[in-house]
C-alpha cells in the first residue's frame, strides 16, 4: 500500500488525485484514523508493558498483599483487551481505507472526466472506405460459419458465443502473432493460475472497487480473472530481483473473464464486449527511476502499435484522462482501432505505468548493486484480446462476397490461406 507517511507529506496531491480519479475515498477520515490508531497502539503497548511487570512481580508479592496485586493484574488485562479490540477494529478501517489511496498521476496526465476527454496523440492507417454495403461482424461471421451466438446464448447465456471452424483458428493466428511478436523482443511466455485468492487481487489493485466485475467461485474463496495480469504479477510476490535482472517482462496467455456489470445494455451485439475472452498481456517489472519507466512505457505501447500494423488495421493513440484511469495507474494510454459497422474507433488495448503500487502491495523488490532493497515499478499492456479484435479484423477485411481477406502476417498460422 501507498506509504501513510508520503501520504501525509502530499495531502493536497492526494485530495486532487481522489477527486480527478474519481475515486470513493475519505482522505480526512485517513488521515484521523491515523492518529487514532498510533495513539491506541501506544497506549496499548504501555497497558502490555503493565502488565508484563505486574506479572513478573507476582512471585514477590507479599501474601497479605496478593488479593489486591491479583485484582489490579484482572483490571490492567482487560483494559487491555479492550485497548487490543479497539486497535484492531481501528486497524482495519484504517487498512480499508488505505487501500482506496490511488496513486498520483504523472504531469502529462491529462485531467478529464470520462472518455470524451481523452486526448488523441496520434493516427496510423485510414479508415476504409468501402464501394459496396459493408457488413458488420456478426453478420460477416454468420455467412462464413465462423461464430455460433445463438446456440452458445441457449446454454451459457447473454453474451456468450463459440467461435467455430475457421473463427477459431483466426483467434488462435492472432495470438500466436502476439505471442511470437513478443518472444522475439525477450518476454518470457508464461501461462498464469486464472482462478485466484483474493489477496492477489487486492495486491494487483483489482480490488476494492473491481468486486462487482470479477466472478467468484464462492466455496473456494477464488476469483476468476479479468487479465493475466494480475497472475503474472502475483507469481513474484515477495521476490527480490538483482538488479541486473531488470526490466524483467513476461508475456501472459490467458483465457479471462469479466462481468461487465458497469456496462449493462451496452454494446451486446456480436463480439465488442463479452464475458469471456483470450487475451495476450505485456507486463514487465523495472527498476525505481521514472526516466525509464517512461521509456519502457513507450515501449510496450508501440509492441502493440506493431502487432496492429501487422494486423493491416488503422488505430488511434489516446491519453487517457485521469477520470478514465484506475486506482493504482500513475500514466495510461489506449490504442482505438477502427471498426466500420460502429463509424468510430473502439478501445482494443490498454497500457499502463503503476510506479510502485503494486509492488508495495504484493512486496516486490530488487536489490541494487551497493545492496540498497528498493520496490519494482510495474507495468502491463495489452499485445491482443479476442474476439473484440475480431470485430475490426472482419470488419476492416471484408470483400463484396462477404470473404474475409487475412492479413499476410497471419497466413502462416492459417494453413498459407489468404481468404476466408
Amino acid at each position: 500500500m501507498i506509504d501513510i507517511n508520503y501520504i501525509k507529506q502530499n495531502a493536497e496531491q492526494f485530495r486532487h488525485a481522489i477527486r480527478n480519479k474519481r475515486i470513493p475515498a475519505d482522505l480526512d477520515q485517513l488521515l484521523e484514523l491515523d492518529d487514532e490508531r498510533r495513539r491506541l497502539q501506544l497506549a496499548t503497548d504501555d497497558m502490555r508493558r503493565e502488565r508484563n511487570l505486574l506479572s513478573r512481580a507476582t512471585k514477590q508479592i507479599a501474601e497479605s498483599e496478593m488479593v489486591a496485586h491479583l485484582e489490579k493484574c484482572k483490571f490492567v488485562t482487560d483494559e487491555l483487551e479492550q485497548l487490543e479490540r479497539k486497535l484492531r477494529h481501528v486497524t482495519e478501517r484504517h487498512q480499508h481505507l488505505l487501500l482506496l489511496m490511488p496513486s498520483l498521476p504523472t504531469a502529462d496526465v491529462p485531467t478529464g472526466a470520462t472518455d470524451d476527454d481523452n486526448v488523441e496523440l496520434k493516427k496510423w492507417g485510414e479508415p476504409r472506405q468501402f464501394d459496396f454495403d459493408a457488413r458488420d461482424h456478426v453478420e460477416l461471421a454468420r455467412m462464413r460459419q465462423l461464430v455460433l451466438f445463438d446456440q452458445a446464448r441457449e446454454f451459457a447465456g447473454s453474451r456468450a458465443y463459440a467461435l467455430t471452424g475457421n473463427g477459431a483458428l483466426l483467434e488462435l493466428a492472432v495470438m500466436r502473432l502476439a505471442v511470437d511478436f513478443l518472444i522475439g523482443r525477450g518476454y518470457t511466455l508464461t501461462m498464469p493460475p486464472l482462478a485466484v485468492k483474493e489477496n492477489a487481487m487486492v495486491g494487483t489493485g483489482y480490488f476494492p472497487l473491481g468486486e462487482e466485475n470479477a466472478y467468484v467461485l464462492e466455496k473456494d474463496k477464488l476469483f476468476l480473472t479479468g487479465t493475466s495480469e494480475v497472475g503474472l504479477v502475483a507469481l513474484q510476490a515477495n521476490r527480490i530481483f538483482s538488479e541486473a535482472e531488470l526490466p524483467a517482462r513476461f508475456a501472459g496467455l490467458s483465457t479471462c473473464f469479466r462481468r461487465e456489470a458497469g456496462a449493462a445494455g451496452r454494446d451486446t451485439r456480436g463480439l465488442y464486449r463479452v464475458h469471456q475472452f483470450q487475451k495476450v498481456e505485456q507486463v514487465v517489472f523495472a527498476v525505481d527511476d521514472d526516466a525509464l519507466t517512461a521509456k519502457m512505457h513507450a515501449d510496450m505501447l508501440e509492441n502493440s502499435e506493431q502487432i496492429l500494423q501487422l494486423l493491416e488495421l488503422p488505430y488511434r493513440v489516446v491519453a487517457v484522462c485521469t477520470g478514465e484511469m484506475g486506482l493504482g495507474q500513475v500514466r495510461k494510454h489506449d490504442i482505438e482501432t477502427w471498426m466500420p459497422s460502429r463509424n468510430a474507433y473502439g478501445e482494443t488495448h490498454s497500457c499502463s505505468t503503476l510506479g510502485t503500487f503494486q509492488s508495495r502491495r504484493l512486496n516486490i523488490r530488487y536489490k541494487t548493486a551497493d545492496g540498497a532493497k528498493r520496490f519494482v515499478h510495474t507495468l502491463n499492456n495489452t499485445a491482443v484480446a479476442s474476439p473484440r479484435i475480431l470485430v475490426a479484423l472482419l470488419e476492416n477485411h471484408q470483400l463484396a462476397d462477404g470473404s474475409i481477406h487475412i492479413p499476410s502476417a497471419l497466413r502462416q498460422y492459417m494453413y498459407g490461406n489468404e481468404t476466408i
